[in-house]
């Protein structure tokens, strides 16, 4: 897998252009391009949380992960998803300030940063953009973000240029960071979906159950219970009645599931006879007869 090695392309890309980013906001004298480059520094920081994250995703399981460390990864997530939060409101924050204060700015040395920042920042996106994992997902959220501030940027340099509007800069950097405070927090929904164990958006249970109790020989099928490991990675563990051979069953529901994208799945067997005394069934026995009433 590539994950980790276009999250390190990324944040090579990063770091030098923050660097860039440090003296030429000094030299034009532009906070908006200062702030900047505080928030693309943390972006490096949060990039090398991920890339580190990411790598250590992809160990193998053992005694002590045995699902591997592919929650790593959606840590690395969730870590980068908290910085974009953050610095959005931070840049609201400045821009506001700015907006009853304006600065004069030296526009030319601005119009000819931006048209560098929005190359580099669109080859990092580039290089994040066809990413499986949240992570790799929330990195290049970063990344476009990045752009599209630039693109930005070099709107409002032009602009200024022509009518000294100096508000245009925090009117600008207001919008985008709106934009991605929005995009972030959706990220963020999705991975403490994930960490509460909540059955993946994409599966519907009732469906899956009706698919199971419709496979021959099978009685009943209680206790199911789907979540994912990483939003790629789905786990899957039930009870399922029968008094027949159990061997083709599983082969069956297997299939089933595997079509829905579950592939670690785990299946308990028991005969009609049997009373599961697992609490957690009688529970759900007597949960559906209340729907019932």
């Amino acid at each position: 897998m590539k994950t980790h090695k276009n999250i390190l392309v990324a944040f090579l890309l990063n770091a030098f252009f923050s660097i860039v980013e440090l003296v030429g906001g000094m030299v034009i004298g532009s906070i908006a391009i200062l702030s900047d480059a505080i928030h693309d520094f943390s972006d490096c920081l949060s990039i090398a949380i991920s890339y580190i994250l990411e790598k250590k995703s992809k160990s193998k399981a053992n005694d002590s992960y045995t699902y591997g460390y592919l929650r790593y990864s959606i840590l690395g997530a969730c870590i980068t998803t908290c910085v974009l939060i953050m610095g959005s409101i931070f840049v609201v924050y400045e821009a506001l300030k700015r907006l009853f204060f304006p600065v004069v700015i030296n526009y030319h040395g601005m119009i000819l940063l931006a048209i560098f920042g929005v190359l580099v920042n669109f080859l990092a996106a580039y290089f994040t953009k066809d990413g499986s994992s949240l992570n790799q997902k929330a990195v290049n959220l970063h990344m476009l973000e990045d752009v599209l501030g630039w693109i930005v940027v070099l709107v409002g340099a032009v602009i200024m240029r022509f009518t000294n509007w100096y508000f245009v800069d925090s009117l600008m950097s207001i919008g985008v960071a709106i934009f991605i405070f929005t995009c972030a927090v959706k990220n963020l929904k999705t991975i403490l979906d994930l960490f509460l164990e909540k059955v993946p958006d994409n599966i519907y249970l009732p469906e899956i159950k009706e698919k199971i109790l419709a496979i021959a020989n099978v009685l009943d099928v209680h206790h199911i219970h789907i979540w994912s490991l990483d939003g790629v990675n789905n786990c899957c563990t039930m009870h399922v009645v029968t008094n027949q051979d159990d061997v083709l069953i599983k082969k069956q529901i297997r299939k089933e599931l595997s079509k829905q994208g579950i592939n670690h799945v785990t299946i308990e067997i028991e005969k009609s006879e049997e009373n599961c005394h697992n609490l957690e069934c009688d529970m759900e026995g007597k949960k559906t007869a209340h729907h019932h009433h």
